[in-house]
């Protein structure tokens, strides 16, 4: 791993070289058969489970270098590593393995009235570059999926997790080289520097075809802004959950609890939480109470403190706050109607979820936000791609070009169309 001290030109010649590798290995996977492609995730899911002591070794490095530098403790949770997640972190390979193969797969056939045969057909995308932070899993998951969708893929992960992003990566070339497919088809970038990044987002002379960030909304906003190629891209999680009057309270208060509290530092983590204003005499006490048990802080509106006044006072900016931690933000809401209009001023058009017995209600909550992701009577912290049967997920994305929501084999592909005549000429 070179440090980031690397002279410039040495990292420009480095990119350089690095995209060159991955466009060649992805004219070979466009034309690799599903059965190499899955032999080799079923090889990288083995060497994943043969390197655990290494991996879990480099990521305890990673782990002490982040605390001495005092790294939040969610960035912490994101980048630790143990048994059951190096575990995860396979079985998310087999399960992108077991998905149908998207490429040549036919999206829309149909016959024009003078006889040509017309079809819209998946192709790989090319070069797919992952830039990301403090999550060594999206190594795997990043070369899982641009594997199965026929794409290489160039990953630069931070320097927070570059042991163990460097581990793994050794892992999955093992099962490449196993199965006999281009090692060139995942590579990670072996340098901190800063300079790499700006390389990747100025395409690599044309090497890369899209651009992933995964990380927090520094990194985001600088790949949206300074990039020359497209972005598959959310700034943050601000997600919501709304409690209506027609909510079963028991269901409420596991969903809600959940939202927040399962796992504080990832995106589909709840950061407010709306409450029908009609049924704050029966839901509102009992919800907060089980998340302060869960250990959770709230910071809610004058309102809602006049009936929990042991609420900190949230202001305007809290509910525009990615907290990534125990903390909530709670307001009151005239109905529907009123998360509605909540979430529409302080989205980011991530995830949300209403909690409500009356489908009716639903139905408009579903019609009224425009959000990647929105939930009926469950956790925001179902929003990934696993969850969603894609095997793994390389970001959510947030957009509405090209790709929305979790980012899985599918989305990693584009399409073109191929006509088929028998001498068709046009007058």
């Amino acid at each position: 791993m070179l440090d980031s001290a690397t002279e410039a030109g040495s990292i420009e010649a480095l990119m350089a070289a690095i995209g060159q590798r991955a466009r060649r290995a992805a004219r070979s996977l466009a034309l690799a058969p599903a059965e190499a492609k899955n032999a080799a995730l079923e090889a990288m899911a083995d060497a994943i489970l043969q390197a655990r002591e290494t991996i879990l070794a480099e990521n305890r490095a990673d782990i002490e270098r982040a605390k001495q530098s005092g790294m939040a403790a969610s960035f912490i949770d994101r980048l630790t590593l143990d048994a059951a997640r190096i575990g995860a972190i396979a079985d998310g390979i087999r399960a992108v393995a077991a998905l149908p193969d998207p490429v040549g797969s036919t999206i829309a056939a149909w016959e024009r009235p003078n006889g040509l045969q017309i079809e819209r057909v998946r192709t790989p995308l090319g070069v797919v570059g992952v830039i990301y932070e403090s999550r060594p899993n999206v190594t795997a998951d990043a070369g899982a999926l641009c594997l199965k969708s026929g794409n290489a893929v160039i990953l630069r992960g931070g320097s927070d997790s570059a042991r163990s992003s460097a581990a793994i990566h050794a892992a999955l070339a093992a099962g490449l080289s196993q199965a006999g497919l281009p090692e060139d088809a995942i590579q990670i970038v072996p340098s901190t520097d800063r300079a790499a990044v700006g390389a990747m987002l100025k395409g690599l002379d044309g090497a890369i075809d899209v651009i992933v960030p995964r990380g927090g909304r520094s990194l985001v906003a600088r790949v949206q802004d300074e990039a020359r190629v497209p972005v598959f891209a959310h700034l943050e999680g601000l997600c919501h959950v709304y409690v209506d009057a027609a909510a079963d309270l028991d269901m409420a208060i596991d969903v809600v609890v959940n939202s927040k509290m399962r796992r504080t530092g990832i995106c589909g983590s709840a950061e407010t939480l709306l409450v029908d204003r009609a049924a704050a005499s029966t839901q509102l006490l009992p919800i907060l109470e089980a998340l302060r048990t869960a250990g959770c802080e709230i910071r809610a509106t004058d309102e809602v403190r006049q009936r929990f006044p042991t609420a900190e006072p949230a202001s305007e900016e809290d509910f525009d706050t990615e907290y990534l931690d125990a903390i909530i933000s709670v307001a009151l809401v005239d109905g529907v109607e009123g998360a509605i209009a909540h979430i529409e001023r302080h989205s980011s058009h991530h995830t949300e979820a209403i909690v409500t017995a009356d489908e009716a209600v639903a139905a408009a909550f579903f019609a009224g936000i425009d959000s990647a992701i929105l939930l009926h009577n469950a956790s925001t912290q179902f929003a990934d791609g696993g969850e969603f049967g894609m095997g793994a997920e390389i970001g959510i994305a947030t957009g509405k070009m090209h790709a929305r929501g979790p980012v899985g084999v599918e989305q990693l592909t584009s399409f073109n169309y191929r006509v088929r005549g028998t001498g068709q000429t046009r007058p």
